[in-house]
């Protein structure tokens, strides 16, 4: 008897994997592999339709949330001056922009309370406001320091960042809690893990009587690159046990996006979000660097869905744009896409 020949465009026996699946483990693994699994791809089928509208137009829904953007997509301040910052902003159409703190020029502890105080004054004089503090600073003065000078003048600084955040009449500042290794420095061993998390909580206590005074909230951020609270379960446990409503959670949606999706993380967050950075990444990138983050719409972020889980915990509160690649010339674009795509994103154009 005779044995009909095996149809090559068939599915192998067992494999219930669809040809999307089969691409996608091929492309991270590679097809020799795949094959030597048993789960080589399959012939060409008909490619799976778009969800999406026809023309690629996503449905509209107007959400109440407000437009920010982070200095660091300026070319602040070799190129722009504070003023000129602003004043961009506001032309574009920002309500708020989200400044940060350094060790020197305008907003450091070398500037005086009046100065500061001005600059708040000047944004709301163009027409934005400060939609928080931010600050590098996090990093090489981290709570978590193995070096504990450094970890004390780490809250040193963040003491003083409580005080200009108050001076720039912003209830805002991002806090990083700590790390437990920073990968840009290889060199410096690993902070282990419990050790990490009991400086963390240390120097986050200690500068709760501080943000009480000044009626900050300490937003402390999810990291996925500082190896510390990975999971929305482990930042709520870490904020939950200081039993204080000054100390709050700084979600940002890129920065779990190497292995997470942040549509998963707001509804487990719930009402601890005080602030948000909107960071667009693309997991196309498969190693977490600041080339993985993109312009706001240039990723694989699925945002109807962060705006929709954002609007069911209702979030009312700014949405930042961060970005750390100024554009070398005609900068000004870069503030202008970001804020269309947000007016889009809200519902605020069609």
């Amino acid at each position: 008897m005779s044995q009909r020949p095996q149809d090559p465009h068939a599915t192998p026996p067992g494999n219930d994997l669809n040809r999307r699946e089969l691409l996608a483990y091929s492309a991270a693994f590679g097809s020799a592999f795949m094959a030597a699994q048993g789960l080589a791809v399959a012939a060409d089928d008909k490619p799976a339709t778009s969800a999406k509208r026809a023309g690629g137009r996503e449905p509209s829904k107007r959400y109440d949330m407000k437009k920010s953007i982070n200095l660091w997509a300026l070319p602040y301040p070799d190129k722009m001056s504070l003023k000129d910052c602003f004043e961009l902003c506001a032309d574009a159409g920002f309500d708020g922009v989200e400044v940060n703190y350094a060790l020197e020029g305008d907003l450091s502890p070398d500037a005086s309370a009046a100065d500061i105080k001005a600059i708040g004054d000047m944004a709301r004089k163009v027409g934005v406001q400060i939609s928080g503090v931010c600050s590098f600073l996090f990093w090489p003065y981290a709570f978590t320091h193995a070096d504990p000078e450094r970890r004390k003048r780490g809250v040193e600084l963040a003491g003083k960042m409580i005080e200009a955040a108050r001076l720039l009449d912003t209830d805002n500042l991002l806090v990083v809690p700590g790390s437990v290794y920073a990968p840009w420095i290889p060199e410096e061993p690993p902070v282990p893990h419990d050790v990490a998390l009991q400086r963390a909580t240390d120097a986050v206590r200690s500068l709760i009587p501080a943000a009480t005074k000044h009626k900050v909230y300490l937003n402390m951020e999810n990291i996925f690159a500082n190896g510390f609270l990975h999971s929305p379960q482990e930042m709520n446990g870490f904020v939950d046990q200081f039993k204080s409503d000054r100390v709050k959670v700084h979600f940002d949606t890129g920065n779990i996006m190497q292995y997470h999706f942040p549509e998963h993380w707001i509804p487990i967050l719930g009402k601890r979000t005080q602030n948000i950075h909107l960071k667009e990444y693309s997991k196309k990138v498969h190693e977490f660097n600041l080339n993985a983050f993109r312009l706001l719409l240039d990723g694989t972020t699925d945002w109807p869905a962060v705006l929709e889980a954002l609007d069911k915990v209702e979030y009312r509160g700014y949405l930042t744009f961060e970005y750390f690649n100024p554009f070398p010339h005609w900068h000004e674009a870069i503030v202008y896409h970001t804020a269309d795509a947000l007016e889009r994103m809200l519902g605020q154009k069609a």
